[in-house]
Formats: structure tokens, sequence, C-alpha cells
């Protein structure tokens, strides 16, 4: 076994851990608290993080593990885990089934492996699998063919959102990036927009896109880093052109 198929087995053992800890979760685990920031957090992501970090320490004890909700600060270990214990958590405090713990294995600030679970849906994403296919459906070739998930737009951007919202044939905005980048990958979706994507919402997403030949991108068309403001996943033309319709009018102007 490489070394790369060990931590993606060990990742899915920590996932696995933290989903069935969720599983036995009483229905107190959702109620909400805002932390300073004033995004949502639970006594779920809380012990998710807790349980899936223990795994990864335990087994790997020189990998760092940054987790949303225990992170200080916004340097990077050399090589570490990024851990989203639950993205989507305002959907998950509504019983959407539409949230996911989302896990990635990061070097060098690139994220080489990830796996994705949606554990209300019954439903896991992982790369290196080798017997993954390319998406099913036709993707669109032009914005206004296609289907865009937008996440993360909270209550800024308002005149660049109505842009995009007036040229895309439809907007989904379903609330969790790792499921938006699952989309592309899966081709439910022709592309998606993040907006102030944090590294754990983003790594293990940005991981499986690009191993099934999609494009992501951060500000300038470069490809995404975790300190880009925005980041736009699809087919590289349409997702090279999403960006420019984004950033072809800045927020505020007229």
């Amino acid at each position: 076994m490489t070394e790369s198929e060990a931590l993606l087995d060990l990742a899915e053992q920590a996932v696995d851990a933290g989903i069935a800890r969720l599983a036995r979760a009483g229905e107190g685990w959702s109620a909400r608290r805002f932390k300073a920031s004033g995004e949502e957090v639970t006594a779920a992501d809380l012990e998710v993080e807790k349980v899936v970090s223990a795994v990864l320490r335990r087994h790997a004890p020189g990998i760092p593990v940054v987790g949303e909700e225990t992170a200080r600060g916004n340097v990077l270990p050399p090589r570490c885990w990024l851990l989203d214990p639950i993205d989507g958590t305002m959907n998950f405090t509504r019983g959407s089934p539409f949230h996911a713990v989302s896990l990635a294995y990061v070097e060098d600030r690139l994220p080489r492996l990830g796996v994705i679970d949606a554990p209300a849906l019954g439903r896991r994403w992982r790369t290196g699998r080798e017997d993954r296919q390319p998406p099913s459906s036709p993707m669109a070739r032009t914005v206004d063919e296609a289907v865009i998930g937008l996440t993360g737009t909270g209550s800024g951007d308002p005149r660049r959102i109505g842009l995009l919202q007036g040229t895309a044939y439809r907007i989904r905005m379903q609330g969790a990036m790792s499921l938006d980048l699952v989309g592309v990958a899966e081709g439910w979706l022709d592309a998606c927009l993040c907006l102030r994507p944090k590294p754990w919402d983003v790594a293990a997403g940005t991981a499986l896109v690009r191993e099934r030949g999609g494009a992501v991108l951060g500000a300038g068309g470069r490809q995404f880093a975790f300190d880009s403001p925005v980041l736009v996943a699809g087919r590289t033309a349409l997702a090279h052109a999403v960006l420019g319709l984004w950033e072809s009018r800045p927020a505020g102007n007229g």
C-alpha cells in the first residue's frame, strides 16, 4: 500500500468514526449557537471534530489536524488534515439532509486527497477511486446554459450576484460548499461559485474536482489557493467564463 492509499484509508476510517458518533446523537446536538463571526455552530460540530481528529492523531501523530472549530490563525502547516466536521451547519440545524463531513489531506497548501460524506443522504465521495465515471449528464459550455451552485453569499456582493443570476440558466443555492464541489465532480452542477471559502470548506472538494479533470480557479483566473476570496469550479472554459463574469463588475458599482 502506498502512503497516499494509506492516508486515504485512514481518512475514511476517521470519517466513519465521526458519522457513527453523529448517528448516536440526541436532538440537543442540533441546537444552534453563534460564533463571534456570526456563523452557526452546534454540539454536533464540536463532537464530530473531536472524534475524527482523535482517530487521525492516533494513527498519524505526525500530521496536524486543522479543524474548523478549533483552528487558530491562518497559517497552515506544510502538511496537515483539513476538517470541516459539518459543512452546512445551517442546513443541519433545520433538518435539511444537505450537509456533510469534509476531510482532506494537504501538502504545501495543495489538497492531495479528500473524503466527503453526506450522512443524511447516505452518500460518500472520495478521491482515488479507480471505478470513477465521468459525469453522465450533458455539461453546459456557456454560462447561459449552465446550472451553477452559489454558496457563501451572506449579505455581500448583491449586484454581482444579480448579474450572475440574470445570466446563468439556473442558480442553485444549497448551502454547503463541499457538496457544490461534489455536484461539479458528479455533473449535476455545471459549475459552482464559492464566496469567501475557508480551507476546510473546499479542500476535499477541490481534490475531487481536479482528479476528475475539472478546473478550480481563484481570483484573477489563477489556480485556486486558500487565500483567495472566491473559488470557481467547472470545466476549464466555463470556469473561466463564470469567474470573468463575476469579476467584471465590482461590488457596489452601478
